[in-house]
């Protein structure tokens, strides 16, 4: 019952893990207010979730974020839980990747959390309630080749996360923060990550991680319970698969103390 009657926006909730979140949510009775760029695959999700509104929303535009709080806010009186969570990925050596996919993923993944935090933040403040779930991954404590923008992306999401946590216990305000930290999870975001220049080592990197999606990713919805059961828990690291972020951060840590070049192991690109 922790999440009957509360009320949620999820952006990038028309497929993956924002899908899974918005699925488990209503059926622990949450009233939704969904947001995607894909407004027909977020009408069909709306429609499948009785009660719940659809917006369609660009997250990387700073007024239609403003304009997805105002529409929860006239629809609902107030917001409980705002799931930052759109996200998508750009592959190939960093020096090749075109100045657009690189813009496209910084304003993705992390000022569409910006952009979701300046607008709602404010207003759960002087509602006196609210918590804020920012999407990042396991990839934001570990950098991997082949996929530098959302490396940096996440690692920024990390870092702005922990920074809003620290200001709103600096003013004592009432509005919860958790940090969203996925491994493998089955979506689409490898669909069609590439670009235009032809990349056969990135090529074959993504093939191994389709297949250890398919092989170890978790479906949406029980993915969606772990998040939901840790933030019923209090939690400020939500991490559903400790065993895809542990040891990497463990490495790391060891790497960093130890003041040891980093390494990366793969022979895809031979």
């Amino acid at each position: 019952m922790a999440f009957q009657d509360k009320v949620a926006v999820i952006t990038g909730a028309a497929s993956g893990i924002g899908r899974g979140l918005a699925e488990r949510g209503h059926a622990q009775g949450m009233k939704l207010v969904l947001a995607d760029r894909d407004a027909g695959a977020l009408a069909a999700l709306a429609a499948s979730l009785d009660g719940a509104i659809a917006v369609p929303t660009d997250v990387t535009d700073p007024a239609a974020l403003v304009a997805l709080a105002d529409t929860a806010w006239a629809s609902f009186g107030g917001v409980d839980y705002l799931f930052n969570n759109a996200g998508i990925m750009a592959t190939g050596y960093s020096w090749e990747i075109e100045p657009a996919r690189w813009d496209a993923s910084i304003n993705v993944n992390l000022k569409g959390i910006l952009h979701g935090i300046r607008a709602f933040v404010p207003r759960m403040i002087a509602q006196g309630r609210g918590h804020i779930v920012n999407t990042a991954s396991v990839g934001g404590f570990g950098a991997s080749p082949l996929m530098a923008p959302y490396s940096v992306t996440k690692f920024a999401a990390v870092a702005l996360t922990e920074s809003l946590h620290a200001e709103l216990a600096m003013i004592g305000a009432p509005v919860g923060v958790s940090l969203l930290a996925p491994g493998p999870v089955k979506t689409g975001i490898f669909d069609n990550p590439f670009g235009d220049i032809a990349n056969p080592a990135a090529e074959r990197f993504v093939e191994e991680l389709r297949h250890m999606l398919d092989t170890y990713g978790l479906e949406p919805g029980p993915f969606a319970d772990k998040v939901y059961a840790a933030l019923a828990a209090g939690e400020f690291w939500i991490v559903p698969q400790p065993e895809a972020l542990d040891p990497m951060l463990k490495a790391r840590t060891e790497t960093i103390l130890e003041r040891r070049t980093p390494s990366f192991a793969w022979d895809g690109g031979n």
